[in-house]
């Protein structure tokens, strides 16, 4: 792997917990270059060739394997998109670690858009963790847009736990996902926002086959003058199950609509949305105080605890 900066090095603590060159197959992109890449036997990570990106080949009936993909931006004014594509055989049971970390100590703004494609094979589990963070001290904006886009074949399932930790100036995050029958999703959102930072998500569940489950469960922080927009939406064209919870606790001057929806074309579809919006109670607050917190102690401790 490349030499990188202690910058850099904090960057992948942060969106992936790596301290070291990861086991197994992992991709590091750097400003736009591969900083390290290793294929193993079983997930082979290849270049594209008519676009930036890479596809991710995993065999069928690999399991307990993980393949790390985070992508690192620490050049003011740098700007990309980027094309991930996952080939996931049938019978598997893997971790994929993302994410994107911006280091921006300049006046330009950096920007990262990620395009990842999965293609989840029969009675395959996936497990997908993609954290965003951005940090420096110039006044360059810091910018990421996530598109997410998921196909499960009969019987496969994912879980999708993605998190903004905080720093990120703007994110208009896109997520697709269409179930065949009997397969199923979990998705996690966990957002922070706060100064003048602005969020936008929106999410399709496509729920095509008989028997397909589907929950979505977001949770955000909103803080300072921040703005938040969630627009989650679930169709249910089958007999289905499909409930989406959205949860966001506001705080100062903040802005945060939420507006769920949910869709059926089939009598037998089971479908559920739910929304709530509020700010830290009083007493939550007072009981941490009570034990020898300030108040901004106590305010942190919910928070962290609101979004594990």
């Amino acid at each position: 792997m490349a030499k990188l900066s202690q910058i850099e090095l904090n960057m992948l603590r942060q969106i992936a917990d790596l301290h070291k060159v990861p086991e197994g197959a992992y991709n590091i992109r750097r400003n736009g270059e591969s900083a390290g890449r290793n294929s193993s036997e079983n997930i082979e990570i290849v270049s594209k060739t008519d676009k930036p990106g890479i596809d991710i080949i995993i065999k069928p009936g690999t399991k307990n394997e993980s393949v790390h993909i985070p992508v690192i931006i620490s050049k003011t004014g740098y700007s990309e998109t980027v094309y991930n594509d996952f080939i996931v055989g049938e019978d598997c049971d893997v971790l994929i670690i993302a994410g994107c970390g911006i280091h921006n100590s300049g006046c330009d703004t950096s920007k990262h858009d990620g395009v990842h494609t999965f293609h989840v094979g029969k009675n395959s589990r996936v497990k997908y963790v993609e954290k965003h963070y951005g940090d420096g001290e110039g006044t360059g904006e810091k910018i990421m847009n996530p598109q997410t886009i998921v196909y499960l074949d009969e019987g496969a399932f994912i879980e999708m736990d993605t998190t903004q930790i905080r720093g990120v100036d703007s994110t208009h995050r896109y997520t697709r996902i269409e179930l065949a029958a009997g397969s199923e999703t979990l998705l996690l959102e966990k957002l922070m926002t706060h100064d003048r930072q602005k969020a936008d998500s929106d999410m399709e569940i496509i729920l095509n086959g008989e028997d397909s489950r589907a929950r979505v469960v977001s949770r955000s922080v909103a803080q300072g003058e921040s703005e938040q927009v969630f627009h989650p939406s679930v169709v249910g064209k089958a007999r289905c199950f499909g409930h989406v919870q959205c949860d966001t606790i506001i705080m100062d001057s903040a802005k945060v609509r939420s507006i769920p929806a949910i869709e059926s074309d089939c009598v037998d579809a089971q479908l559920v949305h739910e929304a709530a919006i509020g700010r830290i109670a009083g007493d939550q607050l007072l009981k941490l105080m009570t034990l020898g917190m300030s108040e901004q102690e106590a305010e942190e401790r919910i928070i962290s605890g609101f979004l594990k």
